[in-house]
């Protein structure tokens, strides 16, 4: 539990510390850890506003997450509510005002919101406190809620939200709006470019690569974990690689549309086009200016590299589209990248990228069963892809159902 001085120390560095992050869903991990830190309390979600809606982003639980294996996490998937009165997070998007509710369960009469138990029963969970507020950015604009469940004392025993934490955990509030604004700006930027890439590749849409996006970054955590990766530095990472695996087939917009549509199988001298988007993707962020930059250049040029070698494009100078000297193969083209030659992010999306593919409907195809794809796992493991990543994704499959849930074809996905 955070002393007062504490308290104060946390809102001053919070515009730094929540500045750093770039991705909106690490971002919202973020927030909500920090303002229920902030609180004592023992769960919490983020509500986004999505015109007259709001859309169920972000949760966190501590009591069922306990209840999870080890490094498991806990799963959840998207609804929206109506911005209205009749809902808690409804009246205060709405209207704006912060709500203090010492028991959600005994809400008098006289208030025109309730409290939905479905969640709780379903679960096996018992919501009491709850401190609900609004975010709002430095214009004044709201584009969410913030709300935190289950104040606890020192012995962990349920308590109500006092009256003193409302002023520091609304201007909490108003710093983490800001950060979100800007993470939903580059979101944005991020689904509009992938947009431009979907107008060429029907395949390219903005469901299928945040489910590779989030697919990858499960991985990579788990990946990371196993060789004593924490804190900053797996933060930062988990940030950069989300959105760069989400541009990882950006550079098919420079491939001509008589390749990318063609309804037929592609020859070999069309392929060997199509195999170009992996440097042309590279190419779009050939300056290198960030970690991000650089995240996502070797994202798009390594994510169909093959664990025996046998992928593309290989050891290739992606500035000039050259092999890399004394990369060359006896015909002179760029030999492939093999094992770990291929970097980690790569490694990932590949799996990541594979698996989505297949599991997912087209309109030149069914998605096909999931049996099928798991045994294309089972036999590349070694060949086409990295094995400790391949047992990796076998090891968190429950979730990527989740997250397959949580990021559908059938609705546009802006979060």
């Amino acid at each position: 539990m955070l002393t007062e001085s504490e308290k104060l120390h946390t809102l001053i560095h919070l515009s730094i510390e929540l500045g750093q992050s770039k991705d909106l869903d690490i971002l919202m991990e973020h927030i909500l850890t920090e303002a229920r830190r902030f609180v004592n309390a023992d769960a919490g979600s983020i509500y986004l506003k999505d015109f007259e809606t709001l859309i169920f982003a972000y949760t966190q639980n501590d009591t069922l997450q306990r209840k999870l294996p080890p490094n498991e996490k806990l799963a959840y998937v998207n609804f929206t509510i109506p911005i209205d009165e009749n809902s808690i997070a409804g009246f205060v998007g709405k209207t704006g005002r912060i709500l203090n509710i010492e028991d959600v369960r005994k809400l008098p009469s006289t208030v025109p919101y309730c409290f939905n138990r479905s969640f709780d029963e379903r679960v096996g969970y018992s919501t009491q406190s709850v401190l609900t507020v609004p975010l709002n950015t430095a214009e004044g604009e709201r584009i969410g809620v913030l709300q935190i469940i289950n104040a606890q004392d020192q012995q962990g025993q349920v308590v109500p939200f006092l009256p003193e934490e409302e002023p520091m955990l609304m201007h909490f509030a108003n710093t983490a709006a800001v950060a979100l604004e800007r993470a939903q700006l580059t979101r944005n930027i991020i689904l509009r470019t992938i947009k431009m890439a979907e107008m060429r590749d029907p395949l390219e849409t903005g469901a299928h690569v945040n489910r590779v996006a989030s697919y990858a970054i499960e991985m990579y955590e788990r990946w990371a974990r196993r060789r004593g990766v924490e804190g900053k530095e797996l933060t930062k990472n988990r940030d950069i690689f989300r959105m760069a695996a989400m541009l990882h087939d950006v550079g098919k917009v420079a491939i001509s549309d008589t390749i990318l549509k063609k309804p037929a199988k592609l020859t070999v001298e069309e392929f060997n086009i199509m195999k170009q988007h992996t440097i042309q993707g590279a190419r779009l962020f050939l300056e290198g200016l960030s970690a991000f930059d650089r995240a996502a250049a070797t994202v798009a040029l390594n994510h169909h590299e093959r664990w025996d070698g046998k992928g593309y494009p290989g050891h290739v100078n992606y500035r000039t589209g050259l092999p890399l000297k004394g990369y060359e193969n006896p015909d002179g083209q760029p030999r492939g990248k093999s094992r770990e030659e291929i970097p980690i992010f790569g490694r990932i999306v590949a799996v990541a990228d594979v698996y989505d593919a297949l599991t997912s409907a087209r309109v030149y195809k069914e998605a096909w069963d999931e049996t099928k794809v798991l045994k294309i796992f089972e036999e590349g493991a070694g060949s086409q892809f990295d094995p400790d990543i391949v047992e990796i994704f076998f090891s968190c499959l429950e979730f990527i159902h989740f997250i397959q849930q949580r990021y559908p074809d059938n609705r546009a996905e802006n979060l």
